[in-house]
């Protein structure tokens, strides 16, 4: 398991949540939008009242009472409180009032003979007089510490209890003049960092996991026999000696991240027996049908012949079978044929059998008839007979391309490990798997779609592999056929007459060394899966047949929720599981468990990226959405994750980085640009688009890629791009 990314990268818009400094302010004070009103209302009219002074007695700092004579301090807005005229002659303060109430007392101009009133400051409870800064005038322009005129202001009452948990206050600075507004001030906030090139948040997501299937199931481990210590609600296999002493499961509660297996392989029960001589079957499923007497003009030498494509395959197919039976003479290899039969080819004593008619439009019967012939021997007896049968084949009849495949499977079936290779020039035109009615026969159509996908899914339960090669300039219906491949693990190529060994070849190199795989992926509660049919903290993905150089990849993403969101600095643990059955039926499970650190920074994400990584999995997601028909969702996928690979490589400043990101954007541009040129016009039964011959051998290719096949696949886009043009013209 390899990480595109050291780091688990959460973006910044994401990981600052939360973290936001957070000015309060006084719930005195009028809301921010709020502004005070430029004409004020007239003062009430003032009554004279001749009445003496108050004396009030008020305890000076020493705590002796002081007896004077002065003027009682009445606010300006008594007149709001029903107030007497008599006591609205006395002198007058400002006092802090609620927003609805400020404008008509702050309009008043203030007499010098009035003082001003002060509000308190937010120093500690046992901070004296001598220690507090100079209050803050209320708007009037006056200070309060200087009096204008009559006696000293007593000493400050002492502050409420209360006082100390309030907000920070935001000051109201004095007015110029009554008509001018007043100005809010906002608390001084730091000015935020710049962002520069490399510390904004990355487009598209570098959160990806690479699976090596075939490195890892054929590495030799030591295997135990002891039952792993699995969570019964997740399913996480743990780290305990004990089943009594598990403490918590990290990745559906709150267990410690070391909770986790860190790595083991265990020997499950066997699902079946299998004895240990089984040799997996080769069988070459060859169409005859009339259209492969078209011929073509080739060079031989210095003259020009014409062959046809049933030559072309008879040639492949000899030189195959030469080249078997000097490094793999012990491989069995089965022939059949068809056209409006399909023909299963005898050896030795075994005489063929031959289908027709009736039996063509029976899957039962077509089943019993496979299941009842007998296994071929190996190569080094059976080689002249193959030979002598493949060398008098002719062509002629329509295709019975899917009776032919089903009887193939079958048979295979009985050898897990097996490969079929399927080699036609043109759709299948019988009764069962039809694909020449797509336009016509919505009904027919579905049966034919039904059929490949049971037939598919059938061949990978038994370790089947399929592929799937047909001849180029022919329409053969690959986006139907290429599914049954697909979903098998085989290839869908479009091959030319002169090249059918080589990709022979490369098929039977590529030997199955696990069937019935499947990969599960668990993340704890701050991460989720992306990308994936069932998105949540863990996925379950179906891969069948593996082959060494077979490769996956996964995307996740943080959650966005701010109780889950993971911190930057801190760790996640992250578990692999692969079940998977070997050759002689065991059944395993190997574990691995990785943590990682959380990071929102993007240099650092970038400094540390793989590019190879990161292209596979963006070939791989956006084929796997073409495929099904989301061309939409494809090209948005590919086009964020170019983002990002021009994103590391403008950081690295790498040259060979640069070449190698010209190929993949070569590799890529049909998806984006050029994606109407694989597919078909719309059906007349249906308002989807499906591929192409030439689009689906494409995209089942990229969907199948490996960091090794990069390259291929670019050469594949070449290779296809005169029949875009020609589409075009």
């Amino acid at each position: 398991m390899e990480f595109a990314c050291d780091f688990v990268y959460v973006p910044p818009s994401l990981g600052s949540k939360g973290h936001q400094p957070v000015f309060k302010r006084s719930a005195l004070l009028p809301p921010i939008n709020w502004t005070r009103p430029v004409a004020a209302p007239p003062p009430p009219p003032v009554k004279v009242d001749e009445s003496p002074p108050k004396v009030e007695e008020w305890p000076d700092k020493d705590g002796r009472q002081d007896t004077t004579t002065s003027t009682c301090h009445f606010y300006d807005n008594a007149g709001l409180e029903h107030k007497s005229a008599k006591q609205q002659t006395q002198t007058r303060k400002t006092a802090l009032l609620p927003p609805h109430l400020r404008s008509a007392a702050n309009s008043r101009s203030p007499s010098p003979t009035q003082t001003t009133d002060t509000f308190y400051d937010n120093k500690d409870l046992d901070s004296t007089d001598a220690d507090r800064p100079p209050c803050i005038s209320d708007g009037t322009g006056l200070d309060a510490n200087v009096a204008a005129s009559g006696p000293p202001l007593p000493p400050r009452p002492p502050r409420p209890i209360f006082l100390k948990n309030m907000p920070e206050y935001v000051f109201i600075l004095p007015a110029s003049s009554s008509g001018e507004k007043t100005i809010l001030c906002q608390p001084s906030v730091p000015p935020a960092p710049a962002l520069t090139e490399d510390s904004g948040p990355l487009q598209g997501n570098p959160n990806v996991i690479l699976v090596s299937l075939g490195k890892l199931l054929s590495e030799k481990v030591q295997s135990t026999q002891e039952k792993p210590t699995c969570c019964t609600r997740c399913g996480a296999v743990l780290h305990s000696t004990y089943d009594n002493m598990i403490n918590g499961c990290y990745f559906c509660e709150h267990g410690a991240p070391s909770d986790g297996l860190e790595h083991g392989l265990f020997s499950l029960r066997p699902s079946q027996k299998r004895p240990s001589n089984s040799q997996p079957l080769l069988i070459f499923c060859i169409d005859i049908s009339a259209s492969m007497s078209i011929t073509t003009q080739v060079s031989v030498g210095d003259q020009f012949v014409h062959r046809s494509r049933l030559e072309f395959v008879q040639e492949a197919v000899l030189l195959c079978v030469k080249k078997l039976s000097r490094k793999q003479h012990k491989t069995p290899v089965g022939l059949i044929t068809f056209n409006y039969e399909v023909t299963v080819h005898g050896y030795g004593d075994f005489p063929s059998r031959v289908l027709q008619a009736d039996e063509l439009m029976d899957s039962d019967s077509l089943k019993a008839a496979a299941s009842a012939f007998a296994t071929p021997p190996p190569l080094s007896s059976t080689k002249d007979f193959l030979e002598q049968q493949v060398t008098g084949l002719s062509a002629k009849g329509t295709t019975a391309l899917g009776p032919a495949a089903l009887v193939a499977i079958t048979m295979a079936s009985r050898h897990p490990g097996s490969k079929v290779i399927i080699c036609t020039d043109g759709k299948a035109n019988t009764t069962l798997g039809n694909l020449e009615v797509e336009d016509n026969d919505a009904r027919t159509l579905l049966s034919s779609t039904i059929f490949y996908q049971e037939l598919g899914e059938s061949a990978v339960h038994q370790g089947v592999t399929v592929s799937v090669l047909s001849i180029e300039g022919t329409d053969c219906r690959l986006d139907e056929l290429g599914r049954l491949a697909d979903r098998t693990g085989g290839k869908v190529v479009i091959a030319n007459p002169g090249m059918l060994q080589s990709e022979f070849e490369q098929i039977i190199q590529n030997n199955t060394i696990a069937t019935q795989c499947t990969v599960s992926l668990l993340l704890p509660k701050s991460l989720r899966m992306r990308g994936e049919k069932e998105a949540g903290q863990q996925t379950c993905r179906k891969v069948g047949n593996v082959h060494p150089d077979k490769e996956i990849t996964f995307q996740f993403v943080a959650e966005e929720a701010e109780e889950l969101l993971p911190a930057s600095g801190s760790t996640v643990s992250v578990q692999l599981q692969l079940r998977y059955l070997l050759r002689n039926g065991q059944k395993m499970l190997r574990v691995f468990t990785t943590t990682r650190n959380v990071t929102n920074e993007s240099s650092v994400a970038l400094s540390c990226l793989s590019l190879p990584i990161i292209q596979l999995n963006s070939s791989q997601a956006s084929a796997a959405l073409a495929v099904r028909g989301r061309f939409l969702d494809a090209r948005q996928e590919s086009e964020q994750q170019m983002k990002l690979i021009q994103r590391v490589i403008e950081h690295n400043r790498n040259g060979e980085d640069r070449e190698t990101y010209k190929e993949w954007v070569d590799t890529m541009e049909p998806l984006y640009n050029n994606i109407h040129h694989l597919t078909r016009a719309k059906s007349v039964v249906s308002d989807s688009q499906s591929l192409t011959d030439a689009g689906a051998a494409l995209l089942y290719a990229m969907k199948q890629s490996n960091r090794k096949t990069i390259m291929i696949k670019n050469q594949q886009n070449l290779h296809f791009s005169p029949h875009w043009k020609n589409s075009k013209d």
